[in-house]
């Protein structure tokens, strides 16, 4: 049956009727193409600005046109959501946070995240911040340049946007993009992980099964994960260890005075 209507679709829709967006492959073909993947589908989307790749369960549609990212992400965005199976998929590494929340919850957190950037301290230090870690950026960049060496992009790009969001979300210096802090390496090659692993979901029809077994990719990233949720609330804990000390150093000079 599942054969027929993957046939049904490439033939009525895909080839004889052109108002449908092409049939390109299936979800399991990406599993071929996944260490380059990013570079498999912009191939595609070169060719086609919208596509179908299909799956038994839940085909999926990508889109580069210009008009439909308007229309799903402004016009008619209260209509586009996650839905339970992208959340089934992302919960476990995002939790319940702005990447993996619709509705009501959505909106109270873009408010609140949209409030606070929009402080002026916190915009003057975020920008400063970012100027500092662009600048290392661009120090790195150019030692493997002298060398002639090849190096990761993405990597560094990575690890350049995590110093500055904890420099400006936890006051830490994580270190990442030198590599000179041991604590802040786990963190980030386990984040790197965990978020491939949490795309490899969407074309292992299996994971369900492996989640459950806690064996192979699944035991991967329910390692990870942990490491990842240790290390932030360490942060957080050691955080307001800190505030707490600045705030008894205040109620010592305010007595004093």
């Amino acid at each position: 049956m599942k054969f027929y209507l993957i046939l049904k679709i490439f033939i009525g829709k895909s080839i004889r009727n052109p108002k449908y967006s092409p049939v390109v492959g299936t979800l399991f073909g990406q599993l071929f193409y996944f260490n380059s993947l990013h570079d498999y589908l912009a191939d595609i989307a070169r060719k086609h600005h919208t596509f179908w790749l299909l799956a038994p369960d839940q085909s999926e549609l990508y889109t580069t046109d210009v008009r439909n990212i308007e229309y799903i992400l402004k016009t008619n965005f209260d209509n586009y959501t996650k839905g339970q199976y992208n959340k089934d998929i992302i919960t476990d590494f995002f939790g319940h946070g702005i990447f993996a929340i619709d509705g009501v919850k959505w909106k109270q957190q873009r408010k609140l995240a949209s409030f606070e950037f929009s402080t002026r301290v916190l915009r003057d230090f975020s920008c400063a911040v970012f100027r500092t870690n662009a600048a290392k950026l661009v120090r790195i960049v150019s030692q493997f340049v002298v060398v002639n060496e090849v190096f990761d992009i993405h990597n560094l790009l990575m690890r350049s946007g995590l110093d500055s969001i904890f420099k400006v979300g936890f006051a830490v210096d994580l270190d990442c993009l030198e590599g000179s802090n041991e604590e802040g390496n786990s963190f980030i090659d386990a984040f790197d992980d965990s978020n491939a692993l949490t795309y490899w979901r969407y074309i292992d029809p299996l994971w369900k099964l492996k989640h459950f077994l806690n064996i192979g990719c699944e035991a991967s990233l329910k390692k990870n994960i942990k490491l990842i949720n240790d290390f932030v609330l360490k942060l957080i804990s050691r955080r307001r260890e800190q505030l707490q000390t600045q705030k008894h150093h205040l109620n010592c000079c305010c007595s004093c005075i």
